[in-house]
């Protein structure tokens, strides 16, 4: 295993290490806002059905957006080199995950697909299951959320390579707007071996469903 740097260790893939979350609202603050808005919409936020609902909606978003409080790089702190010197792509395939877009905060449904080439030591494959959550958790899009999950692996790994690609359904456009259910939105991002050898590429990119 490569040893990290504790600034690396210490702050998000491209997070703002100067923001002050010590200054955020607190959990009373946030559940006054959800019950404007629910007089805003037009609800009595006092009723029976409703009275309880700002603190389940400021529970859920805890839930929801979890990502913000986790450092992936942390996945990818312990490393096996016991391999037989195993130098083929690592693929993970399908990794389900519920996002929310930036613009709307609508939920993001989707899957990725996460590979790499080993350079001497692999991860627990539980761990990019992992990465690809703590980034889902957050407010995205997900051509940033692509590069992210890619630029983590390699930075955490230092494999040869590493691409990702990811399929999702993005709810600002399949239940609002345009309205067109059943559209999906591709992305990948592909580093090292992945973007230099054309065949590596599409061997991972045949295993894309």
């Amino acid at each position: 295993m490569r040893p990290m740097t504790a600034a690396v260790l210490n702050s998000s893939i491209d997070s703002d290490p100067t923001r002050d979350l010590s200054a955020k609202p607190g959990r009373a603050a946030a559940e006054a806002a959800i019950r404007t808005i629910i007089s805003y919409l037009g609800e009595e936020p006092d009723r029976e059905g409703l009275f309880e609902t700002p603190a389940r909606v400021v529970r859920a978003l805890g839930e929801h957006f979890s990502g913000y409080r986790i450092n992936p790089l942390r996945y990818l702190e312990t490393t096996f080199g016991e391999t037989e010197a195993y130098d083929e792509m690592v693929l993970l395939r399908g990794i389900p995950f519920v996002s929310h877009c930036e613009h709307h905060m609508a939920p993001i449904i989707g899957r990725a697909w996460v590979a790499y080439v080993p350079d001497g030591r692999v991860v627990g494959i539980s761990k990019l299951a992992r990465v690809v959550d703590a980034y889902a958790k957050r407010l995205q899009i997900q051509e940033k959320m692509t590069a992210q999950i890619a630029s983590a692996v390699n930075t955490g790994l230092h494999p040869k390579g590493v691409a990702v690609v990811i399929k999702a359904s993005h709810a600002c456009m399949t239940a609002r707007g345009v309205a067109k259910p059943g559209s999906d939105l591709v992305t990948s991002r592909m580093l090292g071996c992945f973007r230099d050898d054309q065949l590596l590429r599409q061997e991972m990119l045949r295993h894309v469903e």
